[in-house]
């Protein structure tokens, strides 16, 4: 069900301190096991994205805290002690797929009302952005470059929507070459993977 979320805790100065994923009320539970609690003002929680599957709450939760960086890590400005991905309600992730979660990051972006605050805080504080190096290239890209949009069932029975096959074989340890076979017809399966083309740009 598409009831998850991502969400952010931010400073008084409007920078990010904290970033999670949850649903119902999550974001604004205090939680006496953990160092890091929401903001008094409610006004500084926001929500990152939402009607998310649970699986897309850990890509983007995973995505968000590798933008921003990890304070403990020295490599950014969050107070995360995790890169993210567990704390899963119906499953366990392993390394592995945390980090397969991860590569799969540029499905996932800010909406625009997000990115808009984001921004003005951080330019009137001063602030300069966390850095984006080895990101070569943004969302909009891969949807211009991009011209199929492909639904791949696993073997177990789970589907996933991705518009860059390659990329997601490369994850998975398929063969691109089989899975465009399969998606053309020509085979039924790919080591119990099916692939089906959804939609074709002109």
């Amino acid at each position: 069900m598409n009831n998850f979320y991502t969400y952010a805790y931010l400073r008084e100065d409007g920078t990010p301190y904290y970033i999670g994923k949850g649903k119902g009320y999550r974001a604004y539970y205090k939680n006496k096991r953990k160092q890091i609690q929401p903001p008094k003002d409610r006004k500084r929680i926001i929500f990152l994205k939402q009607n998310l599957t649970e699986e897309e709450a850990f890509r983007h939760e995973i995505y968000m805290i590798s933008v921003f960086g990890r304070k403990d890590l020295g490599t950014g400005i969050l107070r995360n002690r995790t890169g993210g991905g567990e704390g899963t309600a119906n499953m366990i992730l392993s390394e592995e797929h945390k980090k397969s979660l991860l590569e799969g990051r540029l499905n996932y972006s800010f909406t625009d009302e997000v990115k808009e605050k984001i921004r003005n805080t951080l330019k009137e504080k001063n602030i300069k952005p966390p850095s984006r190096k080895g990101i070569k290239h943004n969302e909009q890209y891969f949807n211009k470059r991009c011209k199929k949009l492909y639904e791949i069932a696993s073997p177990d029975s789970k589907k996933y929507t991705t518009n860059r096959l390659k990329n997601f074989c490369k994850m998975n340890n398929l063969s691109c070459g089989c899975m465009c076979e399969v998606a053309n017809g020509k085979y039924k399966q790919h080591k119990g993977w099916t692939v089906k083309i959804l939609e074709q740009k002109p």
